[in-house]
């Protein structure tokens, strides 16, 4: 198994650690929590680099890369839910997303077709992300600042998420039609 498939797995195996840490009543709790999921979601970047680098790209990275992505912003979304700290409309909203364009790559691969990932599809990704750290960490947010950013950035997530889907779902039949 090459380095960047080990990191996916690292990842992957960071999900139950990270969930422990946003769910027990433990003292600095999130804080442990947005540092595990800092270092997992540093780890998606930098297996693609490394995989691409190193001309290391394999069929069981391709599955598994998206597979640990996914995963880590369900269980994070998933926790916040719990937590109350965001809606659970957001988060099926965002987790309902990945679902159909996962469906959507299926079903242009079964036509012989690649969907690639916009550019807006990663600026999606990232702003997802530092809308879940700052969720996260909304407690040391509101006490530096008075109040938290992370509504705010996860709204901006959320409208990323939908436009995304549906440019998605717009370039895959068209790209079906056309064949």
């Amino acid at each position: 198994m090459n380095l960047a498939n080990k990191l996916t797995f690292l990842r992957i195996l960071m999900i139950p650690v990270f969930m422990v840490f946003a769910l027990a009543d433990i003292p600095h709790g999130n804080l442990f929590a947005a540092s595990v999921f800092i270092v997992a979601s540093a780890t998606d970047a930098l297996d693609g680099y490394i995989a691409r680098k190193r001309k290391e790209i394999t069929n069981m990275g391709k599955l598994l890369d998206p597979l640990a992505d996914k995963l880590l912003v369900a269980a994070a979304l998933i926790s916040l839910v719990e937590t109350g700290q965001i809606p659970s409309w957001i988060a099926v909203t965002i987790i309902g997303r990945e679902f159909l364009v996962t469906g959507l790559r299926g079903l242009a691969a079964a036509d012989g077709m690649i969907i690639a990932a916009s550019n807006l599809s990663k600026i999606k990704t990232i702003t997802q992300i530092i809308a879940l750290i700052i969720l996260l960490l909304e407690d040391y947010f509101v006490g530096l600042l008075g109040f938290s950013p992370g509504d705010w950035v996860l709204y901006l997530a959320l409208a990323f998420t939908v436009y995304t889907g549906l440019d998605y779902m717009i370039k895959t039949f068209a790209r079906i039609r056309m064949t």
